[in-house]
């Protein structure tokens, strides 16, 4: 998305710059023509800001003084944080936040005149061609490696959804686009798409080669190579198409299938088990929107 937007005149808060996402968006923040202000609440986070040479803002200040305030906190706190901040923002305030989950579910403390915003990084594609040391080690992205971005907006602002557009291209640097979507959608790609379903199978590949190698005694060395080039050969076929499985490959695949994957997995696409996984994240009885 082109934007008009002048960096220079932009005042950017991040709430929890010392938490693992606060940091990596402050070191791109730190660097580019915005007014970063940087907020933390723990002593050790704290003590971390100063020592990499920032200067601290009180929250409640960095929130009233911010065009755009970033919340970099974890999404059971998001409720209490916004009920606590927003109410001390200016008009037309950006509210940034770096999950769906809260937003979907309604804890956002609401006010007329705040524009609420999410964007949430798609890391270095798997398909991502990487030419330096740098991007090869970059794995989560926001570094070197170039990555995708998908954020969400319902404020029907223009002008606000490209302020958004101009900070996110910033704090997830270096970004190839930005693509935007509802609340919801972001909230079906992130958690059920990439943490129910693709986190899961990274997470049972691993049990797999444990199986392997402990259960049947298949050296370490042989399976994990075995492993390895067979996922990158699974996800281009799959994915892109690069190249047909055999017969054979077919057959094994419905078999683990059948062995494997429950006939009713598509439900996870349904509202209500949206609603489940989401309250069952933030540790709360019901969706509130």
């Amino acid at each position: 998305m082109a934007t008009e937007i002048q960096t220079d005149a932009t005042t950017v808060a991040v709430i929890g710059a010392a938490g693992k996402m606060g940091q990596r968006v402050s070191n791109n923040l730190v660097g580019s023509d915005f007014r970063v202000l940087f907020s933390e609440a723990s002593p050790q986070g704290q003590q971390l800001i100063r020592d990499l040479g920032r200067e601290l803002t009180e929250s409640a200040d960095a929130a009233a003084r911010a065009d755009v305030v970033i919340l970099a906190v974890p999404d059971v706190v998001l409720g209490k944080v916004s009920e606590e901040l927003v109410p001390l923002m200016k008009p037309g305030t950006v509210v940034l936040t770096l999950d769906p989950a809260a937003a979907y579910a309604g804890l956002l403390f609401e006010r007329e005149g705040i524009h609420y915003a999410c964007a949430h990084p798609c890391h270095p594609s798997v398909f991502l061609e990487r030419t330096t040391k740098e991007e090869w080690q970059d794995t989560f992205g926001g570094i070197a490696a170039p990555q995708e971005v998908v954020a969400a907006y319902e404020g029907g602002d223009a002008a606000k959804q490209e302020l958004a557009d101009s900070v996110i291209r910033v704090m997830y640097a270096p970004v190839v686009d930005v693509h935007w979507v509802t609340v919801k959608q972001l909230a079906v790609l992130e958690p059920t798409l990439v943490e129910t379903i693709a986190c899961m199978v990274g997470a049972l590949l691993t049990e797999a080669l444990h199986e392997t190698v402990h259960t049947v005694g298949v050296p370490e060395k042989a399976a994990r190579a075995m492993l390895l080039g067979h996922t990158q050969v699974a996800l281009a076929n799959t994915l892109k198409g690069s190249n047909p499985f055999s017969d054979a490959c077919l057959i094994a695949m419905d078999y683990g299938r059948e062995s494997i994957v429950r006939d009713d997995w598509k439900k996870v696409f349904e509202d209500e088990e949206l609603d489940k996984v989401i309250t069952r994240m933030l540790k709360i009885k019901e969706i509130k929107r």
